[in-house]
C-alpha cells in the first residue's frame, strides 16, 4: 500500500536524521548548526514531489533496485539541503534579514553571521553527496546519477536559486512588470521545485516525454507555490506560518499581490494549480503529485 503523506514525510524525516548523524561525525563544530537548520521541523514539499514524481513515472522499488525505499528517500534528501541552504542564506542581514524561520530563531541569530554562512555553503556539497548515494543505492546507473546531480545543481545555481534571488534583491523597492515578476519566482523557487519532479522522472528512468510532462508540473506548482507564499506574507499569522509576516511589504519586495492585488494573486495561483493538474492528466500513478498539488494551493503556512 502506498503510504500517505504524513507516513511518507515522517520516513524522510528518519533518513534525514540518521543519514546526517552518520554522515557529521566528527565534523564539530559545523554539525551543530547544520542540524539546526535542516532537522527544523518543515513541509518537505521538494522530497516529496521527487517520490511522488517517481511514482507518476512508473518507479517501482524491487529487488533491482538495490535497497528500495532508502535509497529513493536518499536522494529526496538532496533537494532539500539545497533550499535549507537558500534559507539560511536568504535570512541573513545582507539579504533579507530575518530573525524567525520555521517557528524558531534564524540560523545566524542563534550562532552568527560566520557560522550561518559557512553552514549554507557547506549544504550544497552534503546535497550531492545525498544524491550520489541515493542513486548507489537504486543501482541506478552512472549516466543516470550524472544526470541527477546534473538537475539539481543547474536549479541551485546561476540560472536558477542563486540567480533568482539577486534578481529579487534587485527588484527590492522597484516598479518591475509581472513578467519580470515570474522571471523572478521562475529562478528563486520554481527551478528548484520543478528539480525534483524532473528528478523523478530521470530516476525511474521514464520516457523523456514523461519527463518532460514532470517538469512543466514542476515549474507550474513552483510558481504557484512563490504567489502562495506571497499572499500569505499579507494575510497569514506569524505564529502558522512559523516566520514573521508583512516581510514582503516592509522590504519593498515584488510580489504578486503587489502587482495583481490579492484577489488578482488569488487567480493566478488557481490558474497555474490547474495548469499543473493538466500535466499531469494522463500520468495512471499521479495520485500523490496531485494531492501535493493541491496542497501547495490550500496551504496556509
Amino acid at each position: 500500500m502506498t503510504r500517505g503523506l504524513p507516513e511518507l514525510r515522517a520516513a524522510i524525516d528518519a533518513e534525514l536524521e540518521g543519514w546526517l548523524s552518520e554522515t557529521l561525525r566528527g565534523t564539530a563544530p559545523i554539525a551543530e548548526p547544520i542540524r539546526y537548520a535542516v532537522l527544523a521541523k518543515g513541509k518537505r514539499i521538494r522530497p516529496l514531489l521527487f517520490v511522488g514524481a517517481w511514482e507518476a513515472a512508473g518507479g517501482v522499488a524491487g529487488p533491482r533496485a538495490g535497497n528500495g525505499a532508502r535509497g529513493l528517500h536518499r536522494v529526496a534528501l538532496g533537494p532539500e539541503l539545497v533550499h535549507t541552504y537558500s534559507l539560511i542564506h536568504d535570512d541573513l542581514p545582507c539579504m533579507d534579514d530575518d530573525d524567525l524561520r520555521r517557528g524558531r530563531p534564524t540560523v545566524h541569530v542563534r550562532y552568527g553571521e560566520r557560522a550561518a554562512v559557512m553552514t549554507g555553503a557547506a549544504l550544497l556539497p552534503l546535497a550531492i553527496r545525498a544524491v550520489a548515494e541515493g542513486a548507489a543505492r537504486l543501482k541506478l546507473p552512472d549516466p543516470v546519477a550524472s544526470r541527477l546531480i546534473g538537475v539539481l545543481t543547474g536549479a541551485a545555481g546561476g540560472d536558477g536559486m542563486v540567480g533568482g534571488q539577486l534578481l529579487d534583491l534587485l527588484a527590492e523597492k522597484q516598479s518591475v512588470s509581472f513578467e519580470t515578476l515570474e522571471r523572478i519566482h521562475l529562478g528563486k523557487t520554481a527551478r528548484l521545485i520543478a528539480a525534483c519532479c524532473t528528478m523523478g522522472g530521470v530516476a525511474a528512468r521514464a520516457p523523456e516525454d514523461t519527463v518532460d510532462r514532470l517538469t512543466r508540473f514542476g515549474i507550474a506548482v513552483g510558481l504557484a507555490f512563490q504567489t502562495v507564499d506571497d499572499i500569505l506574507d499579507v494575510t497569514g499569522s506569524s505564529s502558522r506560518m512559523g516566520k514573521i509576516g508583512g516581510r514582503d511589504e516592509a522590504l519593498g519586495k515584488a510580489t504578486t499581490p503587489s502587482i495583481l492585488g490579492l484577489e488578482g494573486a488569488r487567480a493566478r495561483a488557481e490558474e497555474l494549480g490547474c495548469e499543473a493538474l493538466g500535466e499531469i492528466s494522463p500520468l495512471a500513478g499521479a495520485d500523490r503529485l496531485r494531492e501535493i498539488g493541491c496542497l501547495v494551493l490550500e496551504r496556509d503556512r
